[in-house]
């Protein structure tokens, strides 16, 4: 089956508001459609990520959006795979992985060093398919996060 990936465009932003407010239910975070859509919209407008769909028969069936960040010992742009989503009835058909090398692709053409991505330790799916992509677990530091209040 040859999966249909393409760049996200403002037409396509109801439906992805959808897939985007299942993701996040996925991370148990309560459903907020219309903060989804201005939130992709605005995305979308700024340009200040790069989102990838997949669809299947004319209907969107998962995404995955990148964020860019720069890579100071490097000198380049490095990519943040922040969000990867395929809706629970076209999982194992190859759109993740396809999305991922879309995202690949994205490194290659923007020069950029890499693409970096965390997950849960708890998400055994994820922890399965990154490596099966040529993701390399990386132990060599700590991750920490401040959060606002």
């Amino acid at each position: 089956m040859k999966n249909n990936i393409r760049k996200a465009t403002r037409e396509d932003l109801v439906q992805l508001s959808q897939l985007f407010d299942e993701y996040r239910m996925f991370y148990h975070k309560t459903s907020d459609l219309s903060g989804a859509q201005q939130f992709l919209s605005e995305r979308l407008e700024r340009k200040d990520s790069e989102i990838f769909l997949a669809e299947d028969e004319e209907k969107l069936v998962g995404f995955v959006q990148l964020y860019p960040l720069f890579s100071s010992t490097r000198m380049k742009r490095y990519w943040l795979l922040n969000d990867l989503y395929v809706n629970a009835g076209s999982r194992g058909k190859g759109f993740s992985k396809a999305l991922i090398e879309e995202a690949k692709q994205l490194c290659r053409t923007s020069d950029s060093c890499g693409m970096y991505l965390e997950t849960g330790k708890e998400n055994m799916i994820g922890n399965q398919l990154y490596p099966s992509t040529g993701f390399k677990k990386y132990d060599e530091v700590n991750f920490y996060e401040w959060e606002m209040d």
